[in-house]
């Protein structure tokens, strides 16, 4: 196994095909063919499935990728500090739930390390979807809640996945509605004052079990669902329908505008917010920088979640 060949097949990956890759790498298609039989070969694995539309990635050669990309990164890294080569093209990924502090932390990651050539990635995701991404380093990072509800179920599939999950802070629950809303003027909501209005949640496809749901509370019957993909879309909907979601109640008013506001949920229950990483792969710069920009937006939930940094 050579580094070359872990650029060809992360250079198919994101290609789609072969005659695509082999162009951007100039070499000739059945060079390129061979180089991938011979690295399948020699790892007794199956990285890409051939069709008449170009290559699709198998289940292992999905993990497998991920470490590759791992393996490139940290040669670059050799190859900057010793070759003083510094036209590189860096890869990061983060899978989250939908959180403002999230994307705040991403922006400084490509700020900090902004250059010619970068491909990193943001997913706003389901929550099985985000510990799979890690679990097979599709993403470094991924972002998620638990609670007394979801706790021992998720915490059993981290473990099962080889991942580990670091508390960033713990929040209380809050409702996210318009700042036009007809309960705007309240201090803080109970579910009853609720009734009357859509819910809104983020759909989990597949996996749709409760203890998979992006929101706290979710067992309990609403007589009004709306299910959405986007955060934009759930925000659209509480500002025309009145709706509102259960979240964690950090609010960015520079990604989101004012027209969102929360409002503490008087309920007996917490949101226990962190991260997943895999527990065999060191973090990358990126990961690292990803890390400490998230402990400086979220370091004062841990003592006051009314802190006035422009958020909520």
């Amino acid at each position: 196994m050579t580094l070359q060949q872990l650029k060809y097949v992360v250079t198919v990956a994101e290609k789609g095909t072969i005659s695509e890759a082999a162009k951007d790498l100039f070499i000739s298609q059945p060079s390129l063919t061979n180089a991938i039989k011979e690295l399948e070969q020699e790892m007794q694995i199956t990285i890409f499935n051939r069709t008449n539309k170009g290559v699709v990635i198998s289940n292992e050669g999905d993990e497998f990728l991920g470490y590759a990309r791992q393996v490139l990164e940290q040669a670059n890294l050799l190859e900057e500090k010793f070759l003083n080569v510094k036209e590189q093209s860096p890869r990061f990924s983060v899978s989250c739930q939908h959180y403002s502090f999230a994307v705040n932390a991403f922006v400084d990651v490509i700020r900090q390390f902004d250059g010619n050539k970068y491909d990193f990635t943001l997913r706003e995701t389901q929550t099985y979807e985000i510990i799979e991404d890690v679990q097979r380093l599709k993403s470094e990072i991924g972002i998620l809640y638990t609670s007394s509800k979801n706790e021992e179920v998720l915490m059993k599939l981290i473990k099962k996945n080889e991942l580990k999950f670091e508390e960033l802070f713990v929040a209380k629950p809050h409702v996210f509605i318009a700042s036009r809303h007809p309960l705007a003027e309240r201090e803080s909501l109970t579910i009853e004052d609720l009734e009357n209005y859509p819910y809104l949640s983020f759909e989990q496809g597949e996996n749709n079990a409760f203890y998979f749901s992006e929101e706290i509370l979710s067992t309990l019957d609403r007589r009004r669902n709306i299910k959405v993909r986007d955060r934009a879309t759930l925000f659209n909907l509480a500002i025309g329908l009145n709706g509102y979601t259960v979240s964690s109640g950090i609010i960015c008013k520079e990604l989101n505008g004012a027209d969102i506001i929360a409002k503490p949920l008087l309920v007996d229950e917490y949101m226990r917010i962190g991260v997943i990483t895999h527990k065999h792969v060191a973090p990358s710069r990126y990961g690292r920088a990803y890390l400490e920009a998230l402990q400086k937006y979220t370091s004062y939930m841990k003592n006051n979640q009314k802190a006035d940094l422009g958020l909520i």
